[in-house]
């Protein structure tokens, strides 16, 4: 039998903090990849793929299992292995020619010999007669196709992809999506596989071999989907509708899948729970898009492509949904609750007051925040004492988007006022 081209073994990640308990980011993680795969990660925000990815790179090491790249364990990056990052992460003052040239370089490559490889790789990805230019000269796909160069150019049989397309428009990346899969499907290359992380399941299914799903808190894989269908796919495939149709399914059933789809309970958080970063302007405006186009109730694969968004995007609006009770989720559907229909048909005054009552309610941090200003005399305090309580539970970044997204949301509803410039926050009329 031959060995898998990459094993992933019983991979665990956790980031310690002092005086805090340690926060597991990836556990129990384990599949493979054989020669001639596109596999793709696919999950919410949070969920460890990139993590992951970067595990596998050599670049971040795992607090427990290991990876094996043609039997061999990794402990830092290895030839035969290279990533294309989402950001370009190209040199300014380099030409397209010196930035796919820097590998090369790096790896003590002769200049003949890398200018030859540098121009074909060029070549492969489309960008012949754009060597000289620089990146500020170039377009966003163009930029990534400069990204594409430089991991080929060093021939891997592994490629790495973290979320590559998402920084392009829907044109672009679908376009760069076709000429990836037509790069693999020739002889330029010495590519053998590819793993690709994604937020876009319509990208995962249409790309990849095999699908993992991954779950949060901590990121392990809940599902392995295969895709039996050849390249290239027809996007209007009622087979692969119907498969991205079972994903949204899935990643939107109860958490306990024994409990009905209609009896799923109202999701309830804790204070230091990580709340998605959403503003209050896309909350009311996909309410408002709910009401008076689907009229309260819409199915999520339907709603993503009338609305142009990726699970990245369309999750945390659902999500924040369900938190504040004015919707719920479940087997692919979202609907609006009682209370978010009223919210959608209130008017802009009534609206704060239904927001108020909710964040009170459902958004223990929301709620402390008010008390802790409640109860001091002067009805002020300063914002580094919420972010001390979150740090205890989430990361510096993490803590700081959660506050932020809550002052936000407690300024809308006129819970409490916030100084930017000095981090205060207080009662405008503590009466």
């Amino acid at each position: 039998m031959q060995t898998p081209l990459l094993q992933v073994i019983n991979i665990k990640k956790a980031f310690k903090k002092r005086g805090a308990p340690e926060l597991l980011v990836l556990d129990k993680v384990n599949f493979n990849i054989e020669e001639g795969e596109i596999i793709a990660l696919l999950g919410k925000s949070g969920s460890g793929k990139s993590t992951l990815l970067r595990i596998i790179a050599g670049l971040v090491k795992p607090s427990d299992g290991q990876v094996l790249f043609y039997n061999q364990p990794i402990y830092s990056p290895v030839p035969g292995l290279t990533m294309v990052f989402q950001n370009f992460a190209l040199l300014p003052w380099l030409t397209v020619l010196e930035n796919v040239e820097m590998g090369l370089e790096a790896q003590g490559v002769g200049r003949e010999e890398r200018r030859k490889r540098a121009l074909k790789a060029i070549d492969i990805v489309g960008l012949d007669g754009f060597e000289s230019a620089y990146p500020k000269e170039l377009s966003g796909g163009m930029a990534q196709r400069v990204g594409f160069a430089r991991a080929l150019v060093i021939e891997p049989d592994l490629l790495l992809m973290d979320e590559p397309f998402s920084a392009l428009d829907v044109l672009t990346a679908e376009n760069l999506r076709n000429d990836l899969l037509n790069i693999l499907a020739s002889s330029a290359t010495k590519i053998k596989s590819v793993l690709l992380v994604t937020h876009n399941i319509e990208e995962a299914v249409f790309l990849a071999d095999r699908i993992f799903v991954f779950s949060a808190n901590p990121g392990q894989i809940a599902a392995e989907i295969n895709v039996a269908a050849k390249h290239p796919r027809d996007y209007q495939d009622l087979k692969l509708r119907d498969l991205i149709d079972d994903i949204y399914t899935l990643m939107t059933r109860p958490a306990d899948a024994k409990i009905p789809a209609k009896m799923a309970k109202a999701k309830t958080i804790s204070l230091t729970y990580r709340l998605p970063r959403v503003e209050i302007s896309e909350i009311i405006g996909f309410i408002e898009k709910l009401t008076e186009e689907y009229q309260g109730k819409a199915d999520l694969p339907t709603l993503a492509e009338k609305l142009h968004l990726e699970i990245d995007s369309l999750f945390p609006l659902t999500e924040t949904l369900e938190i504040l009770r004015f919707g719920l989720v479940s087997e692919g559907e979202i609907e609006l609750t009682e209370q978010g229909k009223l919210f959608a048909e209130a008017d802009i005054l009534q609206r704060k007051q239904i927001f108020a009552a909710h964040l009170m309610s459902y958004v223990p941090l929301a709620r402390h925040i008010r008390q802790v200003l409640d109860r001091k005399s002067d009805h002020t305090t300063l914002e580094k004492s919420f972010l001390s309580e979150l740090e205890g539970d989430l990361s510096e970044n993490a803590s700081e988007e959660v506050l932020e997204t809550v002052i936000d949301w407690g300024r809308y509803a006129e819970l409490f006022a916030y100084d930017y410039n000095t981090g205060i926050l207080n009662l405008e009329n503590p009466q």
